[in-house]
């Protein structure tokens, strides 16, 4: 009887799931043409192998990449795929960090999450370019006034460049554990009770500044300072005047600040996908969103080639391995049967991503809910997107 049950209990089960929503088959449809900067066409239209790519967003939408919110892909010159799935909004405190769940779209903005560092890098060699900055090889405590009593005992050799690259050499390891504990340094600075400069700024010097790559969001926290004292702007209105404004992107939300006011320049931006997209866009054309050049050719190539030391790196809790990182950009050799593909990407925690691909003239665009599954965006893009394109 138990085994008759049991059998009873499976088909049913299985009879459920062949019905449910995520088991249609996929109907492509070409993305929207808005007043957006963006043009479209269809896969077909770009040689994007459209059956590869169907049983990819099917694949997706049966939770084989765990929680998936969209995927975009543009291909020369055009966008080509907008797909945007059901999932849970982003909440530190929820379960998981989640929050209610939603059908997300097009008009929704997301937490882009580490993403955001990319971003701060953009308006760094901006400020640069617009002469606010004289180099990023100068000290950091030039544009930190308040802050100058901590250039001592070999701080005073940290640049901009360190930040950037997350060189500094301070102590600071934001892999060491989760973010719901707060023995996380980027989850510490909020329960420390400190000025969030002073608190990054107190870390010990471990390294010689330069030699030893350390992932912590506080270095772009410290940049957005560094760029608000140079420009006498806040990076939230120095993006909006030179970088989103041009982008014609609205609403760009520096949602999380400090109580003091200081922006959390590390991953605390909410922009919607086909704004991602245009700053994958701009770095794939080397810096230019139509016929206007946004941010510096140089500081592009900058963010392609990993700084010296920072190979072969391992994210936890994601399928990236071997990977670079430069200016506040990942970076890999992506190999295929016929060639490598060189890829560079802005990537933040729960599957955010903005993967430039300069060889195969694309950009995809991804944002996610993995905030404690395994995030298996690179594994989507390396082994279906790739291929179908």
């Amino acid at each position: 009887m138990k085994k008759i049950l049991f059998f009873f209990f499976a088909f049913l089960l299985l009879l459920l799931g062949c019905t449910s929503q995520d088991y249609k088959p996929y109907n492509y449809q070409i993305p929207e043409q808005l007043e957006d900067g963006l043009k479209v066409s269809t896969l077909d239209g770009v040689k994007i192998d459209t059956l590869a790519i169907y049983k990819t967003i099917n694949q997706i939408r049966k939770g084989r990449f765990g929680e998936v919110h969209s995927l975009l892909i543009y291909k020369n010159g055009r966008l080509v795929l907008e797909e945007y799935f059901p999932g849970h909004q982003y909440q530190w405190d929820g379960p998981r960090h989640w929050g209610n769940w939603v059908q997300w779209d097009r008009t929704m903005p997301h937490f882009i999450m580490s993403d955001t560092k990319s971003i701060t890098s953009a308006c760094i060699g901006i400020a640069i370019a617009e002469g606010f900055i004289r180099s990023e090889k100068q000290s950091i405590f030039d544009y930190l006034p308040e802050h100058r009593h901590f250039a001592k005992n070999g701080k005073e050799k940290i640049i901009i460049e360190h930040l950037l690259t997350m060189t500094s050499g301070l102590e600071w390891e934001e892999w060491e554990y989760p973010y719901s504990n707060r023995e996380n340094p980027i989850i510490g600075i909020w329960f420390s009770g400190k000025d969030p400069i002073r608190f990054i700024l107190e870390g010990t010097l471990e390294h010689e500044p330069g030699a030893h790559y350390s992932y912590f969001g506080g270095h772009q926290i410290l940049l957005g300072e560094i760029l608000r004292n140079a420009t006498g702007m806040g990076i939230d209105e120095f993006s909006e005047k030179y970088l989103f404004s041009p982008l014609g992107v609205v609403n760009a939300d520096w949602a999380v600040r400090f109580d003091n006011g200081v922006v959390e320049a590390a991953g605390g931006l909410k922009l919607k996908p086909r704004d991602m997209l245009k700053v994958g866009i701009t770095f794939l054309n080397e810096g230019r969103w139509k016929d206007e050049t946004i941010v510096p050719k140089a500081w592009v190539k900058r963010c392609t080639t990993p700084y010296k030391g920072n190979t072969n790196i391992r994210v936890p809790g994601t399928d990236s391995k071997g990977c670079g990182y430069t200016y506040s950009w990942w970076t890999q050799q992506i190999p295929t049967q016929t060639s490598n593909v060189n890829a560079f990407w802005a990537g933040g925690w729960g599957g955010q991503r903005i993967f430039v691909l300069p060889e195969l003239n694309a950009v995809v665009v991804m944002t996610g809910g993995n905030y404690t599954g395994r995030d298996k965006s690179l594994k989507l893009l390396k082994k279906h997107i790739i291929f179908a394109l």
